[in-house]
């Protein structure tokens, strides 16, 4: 049965999911949010049938008895192994070409699979059907001496190889006595030889990611999982327009059979601040700075309101509909495309935008610092964050039928204008560091009245509400309450009684448009961490941390939710949001530096 144990491959254009056998299940082309050319892991998830199905590319060998996989150290480089019962073997080398040429980063539409026999004379068949229009068009194909064109409706793919082509068309299985490269991109014909090309894009892709992490401030513990959530974020932004995707999937369901299936290869501002966030603790500052390009045209082209999701280029309009030509994750449908949060009313995006942006009015390392102009178009986000902070919208979690003036919303609220407060300081802008104290000492005034609830002795999800979500542990994280305030620790309190299930958190208990949730949100078990280490809980801390990796998939990643009873991962995949948890909690957590060296 299908499941989230999938390697992740791509360069910041695009990204493929491949499954521990080597199947590549998922892959959209030209970029993340485009058809999904691989699309197996959305059609039915039915992994173990002969011949049948669509939408993949695998490498099968013979009397398959078991497979293994990992990461080259420390790249994007991925490693199956394939082993038959008397021992033949096949490596599977996977990944998408990335590093620097002539000046600029060269990161092609490209994957790159390389075959080699690493014990005795394994026999394989290698099997590539790709698909277009969500799985519901057939390529026709072309051949030439050395490739093949899979086309349709004016898109192509070229399939470069060095293996018989014959035997890959009519899916031939064959003896490998030597090794064999696939290169599977733009229907452009291939200058050179496939195999020094292969050999040249996998030595300086390695260069490039071996030398990307070496650079990365590691805490002292845990560099292991830090350093693999750090290469998946990114690997989860699309570089050309410095967007941050929130995930690569679209609609695995957050449950089994749920209806919970959302299409997250869009910009959320609100995860992409977190990423940002959880990079420059690593002193990654180039993510920041591509993002910024990304928000400054957003922000500049805001009126009286700023949705709080875009498409990859900026794109406005993310229409929500359901695609039939597949059945779904595990046949859990509705397989949708597009989000209808682009049309909602997110109040916090107001305070993402603003703290996303605070490090570059600050740090002197960055190319293109913060200028005057930055600072009052983040004026603008301010007014508006004072103007809705009071305001009923949709919230964090994205209510679809209901609305209140959520907590956690006018909480970034106040962030916003606090934010700019500091920056307009450390700036020398003295009457507006005073105009925007003011603004925040009224929101914050605000919410200490209104959302507090004096019979839950706790502040409540919404201003005059009678319950807890887990978005009011960020008070403490955004500087909006000492840790070591009565009201916030009893919140916490609060918040653990009504919302932690074992070792993880809910982000939510109560019944929404869909029910009850019925798993874990990661992200919100990373803040309860964060929530812990804070108040003095630090053991606590980390033996929940602890759990959480252990709830990784083999190759180290997370998707958005977990079951509390299976420990099986859900929801979309991999997910921003969780690896930043990853990289925040150990950050926080580790041992110092100097206490071992």
């Amino acid at each position: 049965m299908s499941t989230l144990d999938l390697g992740v491959i791509g360069n910041s254009s695009f990204g493929a999911l491949i499954n521990p056998q080597g199947r590549i299940v998922w892959c959209c082309l030209p970029r993340f949010d485009g058809d999904p050319v691989f699309c197996d892991l959305l059609n039915g998830g039915d992994e173990a049938r002969e011949g049948g199905g669509f939408g993949f590319w695998d490498i099968e060998i013979s009397d398959f008895a078991r497979s293994e996989q990992h990461y080259a150290h420390n790249t994007a480089i991925l490693k199956t192994r394939l082993y038959d019962s008397d021992g033949n073997a096949v490596e599977i080398t996977d990944f998408a070409p990335r590093y620097i040429s002539l000046g600029r980063m060269f990161r092609p539409v490209s994957i790159m699979r390389r075959l080699k026999p690493i014990a005795g004379t394994p026999r394989i068949t290698i099997r590539l059907r790709p698909r277009y229009n969500w799985g519901d068009r057939v390529p026709d194909v072309s051949r030439g001496s050395n490739h093949a064109r899979f086309f349709h409706t004016g898109q192509a793919l070229r399939l470069n190889t060095n293996a018989p082509l014959t035997y890959v068309l009519e899916e031939r299985s064959f003896l490998l006595e030597e090794p064999v490269d696939m290169m599977l991109g733009p229907d452009e014909p291939l200058i050179g030889s496939l195999r020094e090309t292969a050999n040249a894009f996998e030595e300086r892709t390695a260069d490039y990611w071996r030398t990307w992490v070496r650079r990365l401030a590691l805490p002292l513990e845990w560099q292991d999982a830090v350093i693999r959530a750090a290469i998946t974020l990114k690997l989860s932004t699309f570089e050309e327009t410095g967007a941050i995707i929130a995930a690569m999937t679209t609609s695995i369901p957050e449950a089994p059979g749920t209806q919970r299936n959302w299409d997250y290869r869009y910009c959320w501002l609100r995860d992409a601040f977190f990423v940002v966030r959880a990079l420059n603790s690593l002193a990654e500052n180039e993510t920041m700075e591509n993002y910024l390009r990304y928000l400054n045209n957003i922000v500049g082209e805001a009126n009286n309101h700023l949705q709080p999701v875009w498409g990859i280029s900026r794109e406005a309009q993310l229409v929500e509909r359901e695609v039939e030509s597949l059945s779904g994750y595990r046949g859990m449908g509705p397989v949708r495309v597009g989000n209808q949060a682009y049309e909602h009313f997110q109040h916090d995006v107001y305070g993402n935008v603003v703290l996303a942006a605070a490090q570059s009015f600050l740090d002197q390392r960055l190319f293109h610092p913060g200028t005057p102009e930055d600072f009052q178009r983040l004026e603008h986000m301010g007014e508006l964050a004072f103007e809705k902070h009071n305001q009923p919208d949709a919230g964090m979690w994205e209510l679809r039928t209901r609305a209140r003036v959520h907590t956690s919303s006018s909480l970034m609220c106040w962030a916003a204008c606090d934010r700019l407060s500091k920056i307009a300081r450390h700036m020398g802008f003295t009457d507006r560091a005073s105009y925007w104290q003011g603004r925040a000492d009224t929101i914050h005034a605000t919410i200490t009245t209104e959302a507090w609830n004096p019979d839950m002795e706790s502040f409540a999800e919404s201003f005059g509400g009678k319950g807890v979500e887990a978005g009011l542990l960020l008070m403490a994280e955004v500087g909006f309450l000492s840790p070591d305030d009565e009201r916030f620790r009893k919140t916490l309190d609060a918040v653990e009684r009504t919302l932690r299930r074992g070792k993880h958190m809910y982000r939510y208990a109560e019944a929404d448009d869909f029910g009850e949730p019925e798993t874990a949100f990661n992200i919100c078990t990373f803040w309860y961490i964060d929530a812990l280490a804070r108040v003095g809980r630090e053991e606590e801390a980390r033996e929940i941390f602890e759990e959480m990796l252990a709830a990784r998939n083999s190759l180290g990643l997370l998707s958005e939710d977990t079951d509390v009873k299976s420990g099986e991962l859900w929801g979309n995949y991999p997910q921003t949001y969780s690896l930043v948890g990853i990289i925040n909690a150990a950050m926080r957590l580790s041992r110092r530096w100097e206490e071992e060296v």
